[in-house]
């Protein structure tokens, strides 16, 4: 490293304590100075500058405070807009969303980082000593590469006006703009400089063209000021609705980075424009004032009249230094002898003016130096070094040497060629400054005043990392996983005080229901005894019978009703399907022909019936009258048909009817336009004969065929058909006959352009065995192949493309072979969990043991049949729990396979590391789904490891097990017992193909009128993307498309060399060809797009640019709040258009209901406004006459009444008139069809009133019916379960036709639709949700094309979706200390040690993080040795493995870590205990007892941050407190003794792991690559003393060793980050630590959301979202989880004290 560290300890003298200690970072404040003798030049102000930084670098005392005070009279009239600008940022703040910021990986997307913003994070940064400017440039580059190795795209911005704020700190601005430098020059960084400010026109058409993510800025500047500026940059950002993520609060782990997210929304653009004039006259005055008070501060250092003076001489002392050296070019030298000539000139002429501004002189002229070589172009610069430009710290070294150690009698050598180059430099210094008085370099002169201070001796010493010896441990896991380390790390011997003072607990086990407290039962609850008491009970009886009925209503609403009876085979088939396939019978027997001739007999009569219905159904009346419900008519009929000589005859009466229709438009042309969808259902007709019923048709059917195709101008195609040639003359006759009925283009051209969703696809007609409902394609096929040979797969194919019904045939499968098998079904969520639960009821049926069922779920908060199933739907962390129960080993033994639905989920925020610790740990074969992986292969290959592991583990167990049972003579093998073959093999299906094609469209508002406007895929594109990455794998063009983009090639290109060979009707694949195929199509679209490319590639780029700039949409701008108001009225147009039924996506649990409200609101009006005056008012007097006569009716009914004759005719006179009354209020409550959106003919009214029952004891209940009975439903997850299903069950029905939803249903609920809707911009809107969510659009059967709008969605981000790839999956860190004592408990205690081993094992050595790095193993076996470490020392294991004291308390709440462990803590100082004292005679707790238990708990769990500027901000509370309390005192004393024991162990684990860093990249800045490792210097003593400084800084890295951090800087959490060997690839995330205060970069406190104490205290969920910021349906969760844990604590806690 060419920069020092720190200084050596000095001998002890009058003058003071001048050791290292001093001159690190955490200095104690200046003593007693040295005086000024006769009037010498003080130097001892030369480092005083580290005070300025260290005030600056720490936000003023004024910009704290809540008011505005300048000292400019002109900014100080402005005061109440600023404070306006600022209340409303810090009302926002609270409401930011904490969310994961890189949820897409990609090349296309990108975001802004505000560079002042970058530099104020960084320079604040704690661990930086100020001066130290190595340490600086390391601290950015890190952060940059940390964003970059996540796959950001990223843009740095810095502003020419930000640059002024700095000008009272040259030491600031310097660094600042040596930082622009080394970026643009040392790094592929993208910066702008080019700007001027944030309200320059030149910045808002960049904003336009590029549209950012968003941008990351923070929300407090350096000074008052600068928080102004900042504060307008925000506003400004969000009123171009920009979002922002705060700096405040940034954290990053392995795979993402997490912020503070702040939606732009339509109220910062109207307080934008409604003070527009005034924000730009407020932000040029406080330009002005930086600008004047930069100048004057300026001149003041350095004795000129003016700015430009200054800048002349610093351009003309440069010219001078080119003259005498130039062939220097090292930026170090250039900097460093003309800042120091320039310095020395202004000091001499300030000298009696100033005797304290030669430092600020010097970075001055540094600035003004950097500055001129950024225009610089003649001389080529090595910008390489210019972050090491100086080190206040060396420089403080070599002070020292000379007034203490060389004064004390040291001397050492300089070395000759340090000193060579010193005299040089200090003679071209002398030249430049005109100083060739001064003397000579050498001998070192001293002046009589000291540089360094004298200060005080620290009163503590820093804290060192303890040298700790691991306590030995005697454990198969251990020593299997790890024990090629144990021999290289320092173990204790046993009589070491460290191990025998080890508490010997408890010795826990396993044996209780960690939910009830109850035994757990070794026959997994499947007894006799639980079956019969629930018939015993009948409410338990009658409550499962409901649940089982609403089950199968709930699956048939998925399916239909397809149960299917499922017999065990308990022989196995001597034969497979793959050989059935291939068997030929040689003759038949008699019972097969009668069963031929049977079935035979059976189709004829079942065709005749069809045939019966066909004729019933007058197809050609109902076309003629209604064109498209006859149709609709038609193909529903085809779909139920099953005769393929009906389907014949239908398809020709619909072709000759829709002939007839289209002849009859065109015979009317003049009054009406010709419907061209008469004659795209003509040609489909006649694809459908001719390739389908080809055998079928007689001569006159062809001959019906080719009239048609004459008619419509495709006579090439009519040639085809023809056997007989017609005369010339006949042909020219007959084509001027018919010219007015043709089309209008080419027969290639209209099948692409008008019926490219109908082209036939390739499907195969062969019937699988294995499959009853559907014929399976040759993918599918595969599926079931891989079941049937118990495979596993990872398979990945579009949504809605069938790969689930895989699933259900292995279940099928495994219920066939035994009863005793189990698949296990792996669900994301609850949701889904539910709807596969409904479809496997619904599906199968099976006769099984007493006590046994088909299906059973189990979920966190619900479990039912969880262990009596054969399959069991769970969610992933619940399977989780039963793999690593050690009581439930034989359960597991069980699982024959294991399906994983959305296992895209293993790259997830939440519980990703859950998926893969279940991947690894299963033995049996898999099944693991995906509509979204981009890196499968990768995924395929790691999985394919984790197989080959299994087949080791079970050759060894089978070779142990043969070796120790040798089989006696004369005993014979069993037979009948059935085996399964065991495959290992994990196989890669991918199927890339959407039935259905996409088309996109951008929606405006023009007139009060919807414009909706075709969006071309290629219109995403750029030329450059193409260029760099080609066209993205899954960016598919609809026929039409590939239409659109021939034509706008051939109009940019007139001389397009290619446009004869891909004309549609010359194009290979089409030519003359009557049936077009999908295949066809693509493999034309394939043609275009390797076309275009090549125009690319061969200097054709401009007319690339310009073909796609043709296909890209100019739709006017519309404001937010415009398309807010007028949202219903686009719905109302997508009915007009026939594209509901529609899901509208929004990512607003608050915009999602209220978007429904609004929609039905507009109904309502509509409707009013259709009513007779008065109707409201006979409504009401109906309703009271109605009530009043039901309750005479009811009182005439009475029991025990004496019924006479009159009295009968009056009941039946009353009855008649309650009919009477109920039918007029009935018509004129009606809602007409205009007015609702609900298809009352998809539902009967009794199915309708049982669906709308299952809400009737719901707090929302009202409001649903209301919404569901316009057709209308909201979905989030905040809604309960029973509101979904409703939902989620009328629009699969058909009744409700819109719904809008947030991404809950983007994983996997089964809601097909026509359209889909994205409503809203927001961070969750990334690439992999848009394929999910747009993957619902088009439902397989029903639409041959489904709908993408974009609504209210900006054209850049509209781009980035469509091209943007979905992440690729990567592995988390798999390790916690939580899970290290799970697995040892399973190790421990299971029945069947060896197969709990190996289940250890597996997951220890097969994490995604470490698959083919060794590197990352070493370091994954190191944390899980000192995380037993920290389990032995706690008491929660013995040396042996076996799990003591609390750890069932632990294991339970696992997911909580560190507050499982900290409970513990708290638990065994028996702090609980003396909290909870009871009251004098009473066993209650008195209310204050009470709320400090919650508050103690709050603490604990269910923790959310607040951005630390909350606390600065006027917002009222008024039910809650919002923020919560600290722990009490003792506690807090036993949280920070907790901290240090953690801190200690760790620490100790860094400290081991640090020797495998890669310490020459450590040497490098991370980003620039530059290397900074030291240069040797032998002959020089004096370097050799100043830079030996390694002692106490092995595990840091070297760049934060320039500021003074040793290895002790480990002990902290907060600082681990920081000061990290960056290539460990550890961070404090996984030293489980748990912060009494959390602060952010800028040393601020972030407060805890006291949601949970709040609502203890109020009970209100409406004050949680008023006061707390949390929806209140995302309250009730989080209250619900809250609980859930309190009530885990409760019985694990009685558990382990039983």
């Amino acid at each position: 490293m060419a920069s020092g560290g720190t200084v050596k300890d000095g001998s002890d003298d009058d003058g003071g304590d001048l050791t290292a200690q001093n001159l690190e970072k955490k200095s104690v404040s200046f003593e007693d100075k040295v005086e000024n003798k006769s009037g010498c030049i003080d130097f001892s102000n030369v480092f005083c500058w580290e005070k300025e930084i260290q005030q600056v670098s720490r936000v003023s005392d004024y910009s704290r405070q809540d008011n505005y005070d300048f000292r400019n009279p002109e900014l100080n009239k402005h005061i109440g807009l600023l404070e306006k600008i600022s209340d409303l940022i810090l009302n926002d703040i609270p409401k930011a969303e904490y969310v994961s910021l890189l949820n897409d990986y990609v090349e296309s997307e990108f975001f802004l980082i505000d560079g002042d913003s970058l530099f104020i994070t960084c320079i604040s940064e704690q661990t930086l000593l100020p001066g130290q400017n190595l340490h600086f440039f390391y601290l950015v580059e890190r952060f940059l590469l940390d964003l970059s190795n996540k796959g950001a795209k990223y843009v740095i911005v810095f502003f020419k006006d930000a640059e002024h704020a700095y000008f009272r700190h040259p030491t600031l601005l310097s660094l600042r703009t040596a930082l622009i430098l080394h970026l643009q020059h040392n790094t592929d960084a993208v910066i702008h400089t080019e700007f001027s400010n944030f309200l320059e026109e030149k910045w808002q058409s960049f904003l336009q063209e590029s549209y950012p993510y968003f941008i990351i800025i923070s929300d407090d500047g350096l000074t008052k000021l600068q928080t102004s500026f900042l504060n307008l940059f925000i506003i400004h950002a969000l009123s171009k609705r920009i979002n922002i993520v705060l700096t405040s609060g940034q954290e990053s782990d392995f795979i993402r980075v997490y912020g503070y997210h702040i939606h732009g929304m339509y109220k910062h653009k109207g307080f934008f424009s409604q003070h527009r004039k005034e924000i730009q006259c407020v932000f040029q005055t406080l330009v002005k004032d930086l600008q004047e008070s930069s100048t004057a501060t300026l001149l003041s250092l350095s004795g000129h009249s003016s700015v430009k003076d200054m800048e002349k001489e610093v351009c003309e002392t440069l010219s001078q230094f080119k003259h005498i050296w130039p062939e220097i070019s090292d930026v170090r030298h250039i900097v460093c002898i003309v800042s120091c000539a320039l310095g020395l000139r202004m000091y001499s002429r300030l000298q009696k003016k100033h005797q304290a501004t030669i430092r600020k002189q010097h970075k001055g002229c540094e600035f003004f130096l950097l500055k001129h070589l950024t225009t610089e172009k003649l001389w080529k610069v090595d910008f390489t070094h210019l972050p090491d430009l100086s080190d206040d710290l060396l420089w403080k070294n070599v002070a020292y040497y000379y007034e203490v150690e060389n004064e004390q009698g040291l001397n050492l050598d300089m070395g000759e060629k340090i000193k060579r180059e010193y005299e040089y430099l200090w003679s071209i210094i002398s030249k430049l400054s005109g100083k060739d008085d001064d003397g000579k370099s050498l001998p070192l002169r001293r002046t009589s005043i000291s540089f360094l201070e004298k200060r005080a001796s620290p009163t503590e010493e820093s804290k060192n990392i303890p040298n700790l010896g691991l306590i030995p441990m005697t454990s198969m896991v251990v020593d299997e996983f790890a024990g090629d380390i144990l021999s290289s790390l320092p173990f204790l011997k046993s009589d070491d005080s460290a191990v025998t003072s080890l508490i010997k607990q408890k010795e826990f086990d396993e044996i209780r229901h960690w939910h009830s407290g109850k035994l757990l039962s070794d026959d997994y609850d499947r007894t006799k005894s639980s079956s019969q008491a629930m018939c015993k009970d009948p409410r338990a009886l009658r409550s499962n019978q409901k649940l089982q009925s609403f089950l199968r209503f709930y699956g048939s609403s998925l399916e239909g009703n397809i149960s299917k009876t499922i017999v065990t085979q308990l022989d196995t088939p001597k034969k497979a399907y793959s050989d059935m396939k291939n068997s030929k019978k040689i003759h038949k027997t008699k019972a097969e022909i009668i069963i031929e001739e049977n079935q035979k007999r059976m189709k004829a009569e079942e065709e005749r019936k069809e045939q019966k219905q066909w004729d019933a159904l007058s197809i050609e009346k109902l076309i003629q009258e209604n064109f498209n419900l006859g149709i609709r008519k038609l193909e529903d009929f085809l779909k139920k048909c099953q005769s393929n000589s009906v389907k014949c005859t239908a398809e020709m009466a619909g072709l000759n009817t829709c002939f007839e229709v289209w002849i009859e438009q065109c015979k009317d042309q003049g009054k009406r336009l010709k419907d061209i969808n008469a004659a795209v259902e003509v040609m489909r007709r006649i694809h459908s004969l001719l390739e389908k019923y080809k055998d079928l048709m007689e001569k006159t059917d062809y001959q019906k065929i080719v009239r048609c195709l004459r008619y419509f101008g495709f006579d090439n195609l009519a040639c085809t058909l023809e056997s007989s040639q017609i005369p010339e003359d006949d042909r020219k006759e007959m084509k001027a006959k018919i010219s007015k009925y043709a089309v209008g283009m080419g027969a290639a051209r209209f099948q692409l352009q008008y019926m490219g969703h109908c082209l036939l696809r390739e499907e195969r007609t062969d019937r699988d065995p294995r499959i009853q409902h559907f014929i399976p394609d040759t993918w599918q096929r595969d599926l079931l192949d891989i079941v049937d040979n118990n495979e596993s797969a990872v398979i990945v194919a579009p949504t809605s493309s069938g790969k689930t019904y895989a699933s259900y045939y292995c279940m099928e499968k495994i219920l066939k072979e035994s009863n005793e098998g189990v698949v296990v079904y792996v669900a994301p969520t609850k949701a889904l969990v539910n709807q596969v639960w409904a479809t496997v009821y619904n599906r199968f049926n099976k006769t099984l043991p007493d006590g046994m069922v088909v299906c059973g779920v189990f979920t966190r908060d619900f479990r039912h049949d969880a262990l009596n199933c054969q399959v069991l739907v769970t969610v992933p962390q619940c399977l989780e729990i039963l793999l690593l129960s050690p009581r439930r080993q034989q359960w597991v033994k069980r699982i024959r396979y294991v399906i994983f639905d959305e296992v895209h989920c293993l790259g997830g925020e939440i519980g990703a590391e859950v998926w893969e610790h279940l991947l690894v740990m299963i033995r049996c074969p898999f099944l693991a789904l995906s509509a979204t992986i981009s890196n499968p292969k990768h995924l395929t290959e790691w999985l394919q490891s984790v197989k080959r592991y299994w087949q080791h583990v079970e050759s060894v167990r089978e070779e142990s097990l043969r070796s120790s049972t040798t089989p006696k003579k004369g005993t014979k093998k069993q037979k009948n017992i059935k085996t399964v073959n065991k495959s290992y093999k994990v196989k890669l299906v991918l199927y890339g193909e959407r039935y259905n094609d996409l088309e996109k469209y951008v929606c405006s508002l023009e007139d009060n009128d919807f414009k909706i406007h075709h969006f071309h895929p290629c219109a995403a594109l750029t030329v450059d993307h193409i260029d760099k990455y080609g066209f993205p794998s899954d960016l598919a063009f609809s026929p039409r498309e590939s239409i659109l983009l021939y034509d706008s090639m051939v109009q940019v290109w007139e001389n397009w060399p290619r446009a004869d060979e891909l004309d549609p009707e010359k194009f290979t694949h089409f030519k003359n060809k009557i049936v077009i195929t999908k295949a066809d199509a693509r493999k034309y679209e394939e043609e275009l797009k390797e076309e275009l490319k090549n125009w690319i590639v061969h200097d054709n780029r401009m007319k690339a640019n310009r073909v796609l700039k043709l296909l890209k949409p100019q739709p006017p701008y519309c404001s937010e709040k415009d398309m807010k108001d007028n949202f219903p009225c686009f719905v109302e147009k997508l009915r007009q258009m026939d594209k509901l039924p529609a899901l509208f996506f929004l990512f607003d649990i608050k915009k999602v209901e209220k978007w429904a409200e609004n929609i039905k609101n507009c109904l309502e009006k509509k409707q009013k406004s259709k009513q007779i005056p008065k109707t409201e008012k006979q409504i009401h007097l109906l309703t009271n006459r109605l009530k009043k006569k039901e309750k005479s009716m009811q009182k005439n009914q009475t029991v025990g009444m004496k019924i006479t004759s009159s009295k009968t005719d009056k009941m039946i006179l009353e009855e008649a008139e309650h009919g009477n009354l109920m039918e007029k209020l009935g018509k004129l409550t009606e809602i007409p069809p205009d007015c609702t959106y609900a298809n009352s003919q998809a539902v009967d009214t009794e199915i309708l009133q049982k669906v709308m029952d299952r809400v009737k004891f719901m707090k929302t209940n009202t409001t649903l019916k209301t919404l569901a009975l316009r057709g209308i439903g909201y979905h989030h997850a905040s809604v309960e379960q029973r509101g979904r299903q409703l939902v989620e069950m009328l629009f699969r029905m058909g009744f409700i036709q819109v719904v809008t939803a947030t991404g809950t249903l983007a994983l996997g609920i089964n809601m097909p639709c026509k359209s889909v809707v994205f409503t809203q911009n927001s961070v969750y809107l990334d690439a992999l949700n848009y394929r999910q969510m747009s993957g619902r659009a088009g439902r397989r059967g029903q639409d041959l094309l489904g709908n993408v709008f974009f609504y209210d969605i900006p054209l850049p981000k509209v781009d980035k979706l469509i091209k943007s790839n979905v992440p690729q999956l990567r592995g988390q860190f798999p390790l916690n200390i939580s899970l290290a004592l799970r697995l040892m408990l399973l190790a421990a205690k299971a029945d069947d040690k060896e197969d709990a081993k190996a289940k250890v094992l597996s997951l220890l050595k097969h994490s995604l993080l470490s698959f083919n790095q060794p590197r990352v193993v070493e370091i994954l076996k190191l944390y899980f040795l000192f995380s037993l470490q920290f389990l032995v020392k706690e008491g929660y294991l013995d040396q042996e493995g076996n799990t003591m004291g609390f750890a069932g308390l632990v294991t339970h709440l696992h997911y909580h870590e560190p507050s499982n462990l900290v409970l513990v803590s708290f638990l065994v100082k028996g702090l609980f205990h003396k909290l909870c004292q009871p009251r004098k005679d009473s066993k209650t707790f008195s209310k204050e007892v009470m709320e400090q238990l919650v508050l103690v708990l709050a603490n604990l769990f269910g923790r959310r941050y607040i951005p630390a500027s909350v606390i600065k901000s006027k917002q009222n509370f008024y039910q809650s407190k919002v923020f919560l309390e600290d722990l009490p005192e003792d506690f807090a004393v036993a949280l920070h003794e907790f901290n240090n024991k953690i801190e200690e162990n760790f620490g100790h684990f860094l400290l081991i792991i640090s020797k495998m860093a890669d310490m020459k990249q450590e040497y490098q800045l991370p980003l620039s690559r530059i290397d900074f490792s030291s240069e040797e210097c032998n002959d020089s003593k004096l370097v050799s003393h100043l830079m030996s400084c390694n002692e106490g800084r092995t595990a840091v890295s070297p760049f934060a060793c320039l500021s003074g951090n040793v290895d002790s800087d480990l002990l902290h959490a907060e600082t681990v980050n920081s000061v990290i060997l960056r290539t460990v690839g550890i961070t404090a995330g996984n030293i489980p630590v748990l912060c009494a205060k959390k602060f952010d970069n800028r040393r601020r406190r972030m407060p805890l959301n006291a949601y949970a104490l709040d609502f203890y205290k109020h009970g209100s969920l409406t004050a949680m979202a008023q006061d707390n910021g949390i929806h209140e349906g995302e309250a009730y969760l989080l209250l619900k989880d809250f609980s859930l844990t309190i009530k885990a604590i409760r019985y694990t806690y009685a558990g382990d004290s039983i």
